[in-house]
């Protein structure tokens, strides 16, 4: 007779590869049937109400169901739970009890990875988002130089956004990127670094940064920082060759074959550099965690994945590894006083602990105050409109803390999130990426 199953985990979770290959991912009724089984754990357990509106959602469907039970909601209703998910994987890797090596087995992100697969599948996608997550086709458009003037301007001018949200269902009020014609590709044209490259314990002492779609067209100022301050530590920055967007935003929407598309580009490449003796970055939290969880997990048996993946490092990360071989240059000229810092989600889901934080406590007269909530954004999911109300509720406790802090700087590793905190503090100041507050304290 087998024992009672066990209350929580006391391993750390560990990750199953998608098996988006297998012809039953696609199948309804296993989908439904698994989503009434994960459902009704999460209803008996109820742990993860705080961290997005996925639970209260499930919750509240139970709570006004005949049964007062997960048996009592209207399958229908499944998806509503599934369109408040945006991936953030903070209720697998901070919360759940559940997950494996628990029997129970339960990966509620990647659940709601296959039922936003299923319903892509069955054509169950709207126009805006389609156009949302091709995120290097509006890149390329809104990057020209007259066209970026135009749409930054039309992003800006109320009538505009109105008619956007008739239109697209682009809520009025959601800050959108500003687009760049002069990218960071442009800027870095031609560079050619001075450093020589030291490698120290992990670290081989030169990187390559995979721009992303967000750094290059729409805010390369960070990117100019980053190999400023890299090659202030003697570390030597290429920009990878060629990019298309790391699939994270096509991961969201279910559309796992572009997903695979953006991986045949640029795997290649970035192997490629690996084979070279290159270390790879990225300033997006959600372009590492893509190369270094999604894209192995989605392809365990292709090498050249698992090489990149063993290579990719979290910019902060990269630093205080080299720090730890003593081959980080400490002597900063400029204190930042106080900073609120906000770590995002899919940067603490690397499970590398808080690096942006030590590395900014490295800084004399430095004082860091960090806020570990999600901020709500995602990407795509804070510019709906059906969702950015949502999403401001989210990311209210995050400008409470920042308001609180009274800090002299306020910002994230996800350039995204810290607009969005911009957004709900409307007291005119912008945030500051931690890697140009870095430079700002090396006075480079």
């Amino acid at each position: 007779m087998a024992g009672p199953a066990r209350e929580g985990n006391l391993e750390a979770p560990t990750r199953h590869p998608l098996d988006w290959l297998n012809p039953e991912f696609f199948n309804e009724k296993s989908l439904f049937d698994e989503m009434e089984r994960v459902f009704d754990i999460c209803h008996g357990c109820r742990r993860c109400v705080s961290l997005c509106e996925s639970f209260p959602t499930l919750f509240d469907l139970v709570d006004e169901s005949p049964t007062l039970e997960v048996d009592g909601i209207n399958k229908a209703d499944y998806m509503k739970v599934v369109d408040h998910c945006y991936l953030c994987d903070l209720c697998y890797m901070t919360k759940c009890p559940y997950t494996p090596p628990h029997e129970w087995n339960l990966d509620f992100p990647h659940l709601m990875l296959r039922a936003k697969s299923f319903k892509f599948k069955n054509g169950d996608v709207k126009t805006r988002d389609r156009i949302l997550t091709s995120t290097d086709t509006v890149g390329n458009l809104a990057g020209i130089p007259v066209v970026a003037q135009v749409v930054n301007a039309a992003n800006k001018f109320a009538p505009a956004r109105k008619a956007l949200e008739v239109v697209l269902g682009v809520h009025a009020d959601a800050k959108l990127p500003e687009y760049q014609s002069n990218t960071l590709r442009k800027r870095l044209a031609g560079h050619d670094s001075k450093a020589v490259a030291e490698p120290a314990g992990r670290t081989t002492g030169k990187i390559a940064l995979f721009a992303t779609c967000y750094t290059n067209r729409n805010e390369p100022g960070p990117g100019e920082d980053l190999v400023a301050v890299y090659e202030h530590n003697g570390i030597p920055v290429i920009l990878a060759e060629k990019e298309r967007c790391c699939g994270m935003p096509k991961l969201e929407l279910g559309d796992l074959e572009a997903v695979k598309a953006a991986k045949e580009f640029n795997i290649p490449v970035l192997a490629k550099l690996v084979d070279e003796g290159w270390d790879l970055t990225a300033l997006v939290p959600s372009c590492v965690l893509m190369f270094k969880q999604e894209l192995p997990l989605m392809f365990p048996n292709d090498p050249d994945v698992q090489k990149v993946k063993a290579a990719f490092f979290d910019p902060f990360e990269y630093l205080i590894l080299r720090h730890k071989e003593g081959k980080l240059n400490t002597d900063f000229k400029q204190p930042l006083g106080k900073v609120a810092y906000h770590a995002a989600c899919h940067q603490r889901v690397q499970n590398i602990g808080p690096k942006t934080r030590e590395m900014l406590s490295l800084i004399p007269g430095t004082e860091v105050d960090i806020i570990e909530r999600c901020s709500g954004h995602d990407g795509t999911y804070a510019v709906k409109k059906e969702f950015h109300a949502a999403s401001m509720k989210i990311v209210k406790p995050v400008v409470e803390r920042v308001k609180k802090a009274e800090a002299a700087h306020y910002g994230s590793d996800c350039a995204m999130a810290g607009h969005h905190i911009e957004n709900g503090l409307r007291d005119g100041r912008a945030p500051s990426h931690p890697i140009s507050l870095i430079r700002k304290a090396y006075a480079i």
